[in-house]
C-alpha cells in the first residue's frame, strides 16, 4: 500500500504511513528536515509534536532530534522503571506482582511506540471487573509508567486515555462498630491483645503502627503516643519503615479512660526496656497479621459481628471523634491523613447523626416520643 501524500504542517511535514500511523519531520534552524523519533496514533499528535519543536526552536532550546535504533519493548522499560524508584518494599512488591500479573503478560512485548490508545483499552477490557481495585491499580501503574515514558521523549503522548480508569469505588463499606459491640469484642480478646483494639478505634492507628509500637513511644505524663514508625510484612519479611502516609508522623493524644488500661498493660506484658514492643508476637520479634486474625475473628463472632475487620476500628474512632465536633484538620492529624477526602467521610458520618438526632427532637413537639426524666411536678 503506497504512502499517502506529504502535508505541510508549520515548520515540517506530516504524513500518513502504510500502518496507518503518523510520521512528522522537522526542518530545523539548521535547514534539514529530520524526522521525529517516533511515529503517532494521529495526525494531531504529529502536529502537536512539530509545535513543540517550533517552541523549543523560538526558546533556545531546540536540539536535533535523533531516532533511536530500537525502542524498548514495555517489559524492558517496566523493568528499569521500577528498579530506578525509591519505593517502599510493600509498596514494589505491589508493583510486581501487577505487572507479572496483569500488564506484562499482554503487553510487555510491545514496543513502546506501538501501544495505542485502542491497545490500552482492549487490555482494559480484558481486566477482571468484579475487582476494581486491583484493575485500577493495575491501570494506574501503567498510565505511570508511560508518563514517565513521555518524560523520557521516547512517547510522544501517553495513549492511557481512559477516564476514571485509575480509581475504583470502594466496595467494603464498613459499618463502625457501636459502643457495646466495640466493648464486646475487647472483652472477647485475650487480655495482652485488648490494649491494641483500644488504641486502634480510640486513636485511630493503624495495625502496622500499633505492631511497631514501643515503650519510648509512650509518653504516659503528657497521655501521648509517638506513631513514627510502621511496620509491613512483605513476601514472609517483615520491614519497618515510615507510616503509611506523609502525615502518618504524628502524635496522637490518648483518651483519659484508656490510660489505666495502659498503664496496666505496660506493667504486666512489655519489657522494661525503651526499645520493647508494646505488642509482640510469643517469641519477642513483630506480631504478623495472621497472629492478631487468631484471636481477631472469635472475638469479632462473640461480639455478634463478623463482618467487623481489625482496620474497621480506625473508622470507628474516626467517626466518635468526628461526632465531637472535630474539625477536618483534627482528624487528618489524628488519623494521619495526607489527603483530606478520607477524613471528609467521617465529618459526613457525623452530620448524618446529628441528622438523626434533630429528627428524633423534633419528636418531642409532636408528642411522639417520651422524656427519659419527667420535669418537676408543680413547678
Amino acid at each position: 500500500m503506497p504512502q499517502t501524500k506529504r502535508r505541510p504542517s508549520g515548520a515540517g511535514t506530516t504524513r500518513q504511513l502504510a500502518s496507518g500511523r503518523w510520521q512528522a519531520r522537522f526542518r530545523g534552524p539548521d535547514g534539514v528536515l529530520r524526522p521525529a523519533p517516533v511515529t503517532f496514533d494521529t495526525k494531531l499528535d504529529a502536529g502537536v509534536w512539530l509545535a513543540s519543536q517550533s517552541r523549543d526552536v523560538s526558546r533556545g532550546l531546540w536540539q536535533p532530534t535523533v531516532k533511536s535504533a530500537t525502542v524498548p519493548t514495555l517489559s524492558g522499560y517496566a523493568t528499569g522503571w521500577l528498579t530506578g524508584r525509591d519505593l517502599k518494599p510493600s509498596t514494589r512488591a505491589h508493583y510486581r506482582t501487577l505487572l507479572d500479573g496483569h500488564i506484562l503478560p499482554a503487553l510487555g512485548g510491545h514496543p513502546l511506540d506501538r501501544i495505542a490508545p485502542a491497545t490500552v483499552r482492549g487490555w482494559f477490557a480484558t481486566l477482571d471487573a468484579t475487582r476494581p481495585t486491583q484493575r485500577a491499580h493495575a491501570y494506574g501503574l501503567l498510565r505511570a509508567i508511560l508518563m514517565t515514558a513521555v518524560a523520557d521523549d521516547l512517547l510522544p503522548t501517553n495513549p492511557c486515555r481512559i477516564r476514571g480508569a485509575g480509581s475504583a469505588r470502594t466496595q467494603h463499606r464498613p459499618r463502625v462498630a457501636s459502643l457495646p459491640e466495640l466493648e464486646a469484642v475487647t472483652d472477647a480478646m485475650p487480655e495482652r491483645y485488648r490494649p491494641m483494639v483500644l488504641l486502634a478505634a480510640w486513636c485511630g492507628l493503624r495495625f502496622g503502627e500499633l505492631a511497631e509500637l514501643r515503650r519510648r513511644d509512650v509518653d504516659l505524663e503528657d497521655r501521648r503516643l509517638h506513631v513514627d514508625r510502621a511496620v509491613t510484612r512483605v513476601n514472609g519479611r517483615m520491614f519497618v519503615g515510615d507510616p503509611k502516609s506523609e502525615a502518618g508522623q504524628r502524635t496522637v493524644t490518648i483518651p483519659p479512660h484508656l490510660l489505666p488500661v495502659l498503664v496496666a498493660h505496660l506493667d504486666r506484658h512489655v519489657d522494661p526496656t525503651a526499645d520493647a514492643l508494646l505488642f509482640p508476637a510469643r517469641g519477642g520479634q513483630h506480631m504478623a497479621p495472621s497472629s492478631l486474625y487468631r484471636v481477631w475473628y472469635p472475638a469479632r463472632e462473640a461480639a455478634g459481628r463478623p463482618d467487623l475487620r481489625f482496620h474497621d476500628l480506625r473508622h470507628t474512632g474516626a467517626t466518635l471523634a468526628a461526632a465531637t465536633g472535630a474539625t477536618l484538620a483534627d482528624l487528618m492529624q489524628r488519623l494521619g491523613h495526607s489527603t483530606s477526602s478520607a477524613a471528609l467521610r467521617y465529618q459526613h458520618a457525623a452530620a448524618d447523626r446529628d441528622r438523626a438526632i434533630a429528627e428524633a427532637l423534633s419528636g418531642f413537639a409532636e408528642a411522639k416520643v417520651v422524656p427519659l426524666r419527667s420535669v418537676g411536678r408543680g413547678a
